[in-house]
């Protein structure tokens, strides 16, 4: 029963910024003032940030009770995709005092609400009864977690650079309109507006990524450890392991390319997203196709 809250105080969550936003452009528009969208005051920011903080603390309850259990370890791809959004959505809390990051936050509580309602339909498989008791796979379990939603909040900061991207190259910018920004606005975007200025979103996403990087490489090559320990076999060449050391690969490249030939803008957004999309593959991915195709546990 505990799972569906954190998905009602998202999706309301949600609902009150949506009203709040439009509310905000109707307003401005009668009284035909010139300046952001979404107001950015410090007792408005403190606001939006304390309940961010109590969303996080719900739903981190609540995925913590569903995933370590007295019968084992529970886990499944909507498990995992319930934690990647609420690893993403803390990191954006941080990111949040130090950067005007408005512009994000319908995206990501719009992605936190689905996936957080996902292990109410989809309850997992318990993985191992040993895991449950074993504080080095606890932290292997929870470092690979942590990367996966760090790499999702870079995903999110590459899809909405792309946006402000193809923004800033139209002729026809104040005309153009995006499916988010009508949705939060109830007009024509300048919901890109209230992201920092896009060198600034370039660096933070490098710097997401340079962290998330260092978790994924303890993830990867701290599994064939604790495969060997818990499960009693060594690393196995599957589908899962060649997806994530190709995903690792993938991003270890990208931050060699834009450290040494300065690769950035709409190019290094297609990396990252190709990256990340190898990255779901490598366990979500494989674990959807055995939980809901093949009805396999």
């Amino acid at each position: 029963m505990l799972l569906i809250y954190p998905t009602i105080a998202y999706l309301l969550t949600l609902t009150m910024i949506v009203i709040h936003n439009r509310r905000m452009v109707t307003f401005q528009d009668q009284q035909q003032v010139q300046h952001e969208i979404t107001p950015t005051s410090k007792k408005h920011q403190l606001w939006v940030q304390g309940l961010i903080f109590i969303l996080l603390a719900l739903h981190g309850v609540a995925c913590y009770q569903d995933i370590f259990t007295p019968e084992g370890l529970v886990f499944g791809f909507a498990q995992a995709l319930s934690l990647m959004a609420w690893v993403a959505i803390t990191l954006y809390w941080i990111e949040a005092w130090f950067f005007t990051l408005q512009g994000m936050l319908p995206l990501v509580l719009g992605l936190a609400t689905i996936f957080s309602f996902l292990p109410i339909v989809f309850s997992g498989a318990i993985i191992s009864t040993k895991a449950v008791h074993s504080s080095g796979f606890k932290l292997h379990f929870i470092t690979a977690n942590i990367a996966y939603g760090i790499m999702f909040l870079a995903a999110i900061q590459a899809i909405l650079m792309t946006m402000q991207d193809r923004s800033l190259r139209s002729k026809q910018q104040k005309d153009t309109a995006t499916w988010m920004g009508i949705f939060v606005l109830g007009r024509r975007s300048r919901l890109l507006e209230q992201l920092p200025p896009l060198m600034v979103m370039e660096r933070v996403m490098f710097n997401v990524m340079g962290i998330g990087f260092c978790l994924l490489t303890i993830a990867v090559f701290s599994g064939v450890f604790f495969s060997q320990s818990l499960f009693g076999r060594p690393l196995i060449l599957d589908h899962k392991t060649i997806f994530s050391l190709l995903s690792w690969a993938m991003f270890g490249g990208l931050l060699y390319a834009h450290w040494r030939v300065g690769l950035r803008g709409a190019e290094a957004s297609k990396w990252v997203l190709g990256s990340f999309s190898i990255l779901l593959l490598a366990y979500i991915g494989s674990r959807f196709v055995l939980e809901v195709i093949l009805h396999r546990l």
